[in-house]
């Protein structure tokens, strides 16, 4: 696995919160996920390094504006960590530099026995690429929705879970349904099949999630699951949905109430992701900073993965 000391991101990010921020050691173990001895190792690589002598030293040139930008983020919204990759031209491009980033996040905090829940789309299909061939966690994946529509088979939740756990060497379980369904009463009658009802019970009892943070644009995902049309998106925009998450829409503060068909999803609900200790939310475009300080407000998601331009939207917001 990837050696978490040799992170000069993360050095410079330890020693910020410990000399700068006088956070305990402690505090930072919780936030940044990694164990108090590596916090102390870390302290140590950044004295070695001269990155810290009695003060952070060069300040200006090691602690440049990304992490500048992402430390006013986790101040601002009171996140526990924020990650901020280049700009890319190219969307594709942009997807695998989150991919990377997030699978570089995970590798520093998954540990033996967590459970992880996963959403679906684009982008956290591209994480597993980029999984250290050296990884190896005990961790169950877990998807957090069920399978959306005809869209291909690498954006389900079941297949990003598999990925992921192969990638990881752990275990994983899968959910055999839809994603949505029409007919509450039907919904409600799949939740008492038992298969169904194991893994829906596995998912409330997850401690990670990393999920995808859609916008409700005509190129969305949202619209090739072929669960809503471009009448159905026009609509949504006209009650204010800036976003969603597992297919569920809130507006800019994180409000989910006024969207009834949130309740057809099958999967976790939107609210109670905030149950879960570290929610990772992943996504990053011009189009995405609103979707995203939806999901920051409505208080879904406490770690972000983003873009620069994106997060330089997200910190200017009022």
């Amino acid at each position: 696995m990837r050696k978490i000391i040799d992170d000069k991101r993360l050095l410079i990010k330890c020693s910020v919160m410990y000399y700068m921020q006088y956070k305990t050691q402690n505090e930072i173990s919780n936030i940044l996920g990694i164990s108090r001895p590596t916090v102390s190792r870390l302290l140590k690589e950044a004295k070695d390094e001269g990155i810290v002598k009695i003060q952070i030293q060069d300040f200006k040139e090691n602690y440049n504006h990304f992490e500048r930008l992402e430390d006013e983020i986790e101040r601002k919204y009171g996140l526990l960590e924020v990650i901020i990759v280049n700009d890319e031209n190219d969307e594709n491009t942009l997807k695998q530099e989150l991919g990377k980033a997030t699978a570089r996040y995970l590798e520093r905090i998954l540990k033996n026995k967590d459970i992880v829940g996963v959403s679906m789309g684009t982008t956290l299909k591209e994480i597993y690429k980029f999984v250290s061939s050296e990884s190896k966690v005990d961790a169950t994946f877990i998807p957090l929705i069920g399978g959306v529509g005809q869209i291909g088979i690498e954006l389900h939740a079941n297949q990003i879970v598999m990925d992921l756990s192969r990638a990881f060497k752990g275990k994983f379980k899968l959910l055999h349904a839809p994603a949505v369904i029409s007919d509450i009463n039907i919904k409600e009658n799949f939740e008492k099949e038992k298969s169904l009802k194991e893994v829906i019970n596995y998912i409330y009892k997850a401690n990670v999630a990393i999920v995808g943070i859609g916008a409700p644009t005509e190129t969305s995902t949202l619209m090739a699951t072929g669960y809503f049309d471009a009448a159905y998106m026009k609509n949504i925009k006209k009650l204010k949905a800036v976003g969603d998450i597992c297919l569920q829409f809130f507006d800019i503060d994180g409000n989910y109430e006024k969207f009834p068909d949130n309740k057809k999803v099958f999967g976790i609900e939107l609210q109670k992701l905030k149950n879960i200790d570290r929610v990772i939310g992943v996504a990053g475009g011009n189009e995405k900073s609103e979707s995203i300080i939806g999901a920051i407000k409505g208080k879904y998601i406490n770690v972000l993965i983003t873009n620069y331009s994106c997060a330089k939207k997200i910190n200017e917001f009022v």
